[in-house]
């Protein structure tokens, strides 16, 4: 497995410089940021991942203050509570995604949210918990206990959120690939331990966080 530096000089020969190999890149939350943000900002923010995913990203960006409306603010104790009257009122409510499942989700990501609220002061204490070490574990938990929250969902949720973490796109996955770390795209829990063992490997001798080694290898290939 080459260093990061070593990788970071193959970005910098495709893409020139650092500047363009970290443009765009969001800003990281420190622990007393993600604790401090509302539960209602979380569920949102899953929830719009959750719809995002496999759609049209710019017709929810239109239509999301229907969503906020539709779904009262994502109040977690007032979505997880959902009856079925208002179930079949989202279903046919035109100022949203009118999708069941997603729909669902939101209800039981709002009582994943409030477990953990409970458990740990606010669901962002409990995001916030999670160290960069420890990464491949908030992601599992978020796939076990959360709703359509596995896969890029959930690391796309938690990159918009301002938390520090890698995003396994196929890009990045063919660099982990070509290091050896895996031989395939990641799904057992080995393979995840592997990638993330890699990530912590790289931090730690960097200093650089997990979304910028992400970045790093990302612009190394494709």
């Amino acid at each position: 497995m080459r260093t990061l530096d070593e990788i970071l000089a193959i970005s910098l020969g495709r893409k020139g410089s650092e500047d363009a190999i970290f443009a765009g890149l969001e800003p990281t939350k420190t622990a007393a940021e993600l604790a401090a943000t509302p539960d209602d900002r979380w569920l949102a923010a899953m929830s719009r991942a959750i719809f995002n995913a496999g759609f049209n990203w710019k017709v929810v960006e239109t239509m999301w203050p229907g969503f906020e409306t539709a779904f009262k603010g994502f109040d977690p104790r007032a979505c997880s509570m959902m009856d079925d009257d208002w179930f079949d009122a989202l279903i046919t409510d035109t100022t949203i995604v009118r999708h069941g499942p997603k729909i669902r989700a939101v209800q039981e990501n709002a009582v994943y949210v409030r477990a953990q609220s409970e458990a740990h002061g606010s669901f962002g204490a409990f995001v916030a918990g999670w160290g960069p070490d420890e990464f491949s574990g908030l992601l599992a938990h978020l796939k076990s206990g959360g709703a359509r929250l596995g896969g890029m969902t959930g690391q796309y949720f938690l990159r918009v959120m301002g938390v520090d973490g890698y995003m396994l796109s196929q890009d990045v996955v063919t660099r982990l690939i070509a290091e050896g770390v895996i031989d395939k795209p990641p799904t057992s829990k080995g393979a995840m331990k592997a990638v993330q063992e890699a990530f912590s490997t790289w931090h730690h001798a960097s200093g650089r966080s997990l979304k910028e080694i992400s970045r790093v290898l990302a612009n190394s290939t494709g």
